[in-house]
């Protein structure tokens, strides 16, 4: 975190020189002790975030594909006049230490065309899905994995 904002530093003021690489790294301490200090940051939730950021990179490319895929099966299916589409609402149950993963399992659910999050209370998730082949395997997907991969580093 302290070298992003000495980074961010350097791109605001636009040139460097010995001065602003100076003040950039007294400034970009000061910000870095605030934060520790009083915004419940420290170096070690620091590199728990590192540890996850490779998870959560392949996670937002797993699901950009999912969402392109999942463009081409909806529209095969509003386009096909052989196949009637058969709307499922399903429910099913996921247990996840932090909210943020049951956030993210949730809205990755409702980006993916042809399914939406209904609801999530506790540990049940309710998706309501556009043709009943959309709903399988809906609670061993890519997601789910990544996501406990996600919360085993953290712990």
């Amino acid at each position: 975190m302290y070298i992003l904002f000495f980074l961010l530093w350097i791109v605001f003021n636009g040139k460097i020189t010995t001065e602003i690489v100076v003040f950039g790294l007294v400034i970009a301490a000061a910000v870095y002790w605030f934060i520790c200090r009083f915004m419940d940051f420290s170096p070690k939730k620091e590199l728990a975030f590192i540890k996850k950021l490779g998870y959560l990179i392949r996670y937002l490319c797993v699901l950009l594909r999912e969402i392109v895929i999942a463009n081409f099966a909806t529209l095969r299916l509003i386009c096909s006049s052989s196949h009637e589409v058969e709307p499922a609402l399903i429910q099913f149950e996921k247990h996840f230490e932090h909210d943020m993963s049951k956030f993210l399992l949730a809205n990755s659910i409702t980006l993916t065309p042809g399914t939406i999050t209904v609801s999530v209370e506790g540990d049940v998730f309710t998706v309501h899905c556009l043709d009943k082949s959309l709903a399988e395997g809906i609670d061993t997907s890519e997601f789910v994995q990544l996501l406990e991969k996600m919360e085993g580093v953290v712990s």
